[in-house]
């Protein structure tokens, strides 16, 4: 994959998509220099070969578990190269989309909240984008988390307007004391303003 020669490159890049399919999980153990490797091809200009490692990033975040996989991809997140920032953010943001609310709760919404917060005012707008998409499944999974069921009889009483209110008021202050808690002031603004934003 090193080889300055970009056909032979390629064909490396595609070897390890093959290698993620068949190996799964049992490729953890290489990964280190193999992911950054693949970040770095597809941060690059040489359009082929660049495409082909997306693809292969692509097939890493489909078939490595996404728990094993977010704790490899987290140091990436503050590479020097911007471009492999960039990369790096929106594989979390596909491997923490396969995790569900469970499984976003069970990996801790806190480590997430601080990785997702971290790329939202990078360099390049790819990783903003990723980081945003990675906020607002961290938001609808601490919303669940907080939520109140409500009564089958409120709606059907005069009373059902303020029933809502108190069902949906709580929750926009929950999120906002969890950023600011989690998160430096100007970080947890940030936060706040993007799912706000998209909300």
């Amino acid at each position: 994959m090193k080889n300055p020669r970009s056909a032979l490159c390629k064909t490396a890049i595609m070897a390890s998509s093959d290698f993620f399919r068949s190996y799964q999980d049992q490729m953890l153990d290489l990964l280190d220099p193999l992911l950054l490797q693949l970040l770095l091809k597809a941060s690059q200009d040489k359009r082929f070969v660049c495409e082909e490692a997306e693809k292969a990033l692509v097939t890493m975040t489909s078939w490595i578990s996404p728990t094993l996989l977010l704790l490899k991809l987290q140091p990436c997140l503050q590479h020097r190269n911007p471009r492999v920032r960039a990369k790096a953010s929106s594989c979390v943001r596909r491997s923490v989309s396969k995790l569900g609310t469970k499984g976003i709760k069970d990996f801790g919404l806190e480590t997430l909240i601080r990785m997702g917060a971290s790329q939202l005012n990078d360099q390049l707008p790819e990783a903003r984008e990723a980081a945003r998409q990675l906020i607002m499944e961290i938001r609808e999974a601490h919303q669940q988390q907080y939520q109140i069921p409500s009564s089958p009889s409120a709606s059907s009483t005069s009373s059902s307007y303020s029933s809502d209110a108190m069902f949906t008021e709580p929750e926009p202050e929950q999120w906002e004391q969890f950023c600011q808690r989690q998160l430096p002031p100007r970080t947890a603004l940030a936060v706040l303003r993007a799912t706000c934003m998209a909300g």
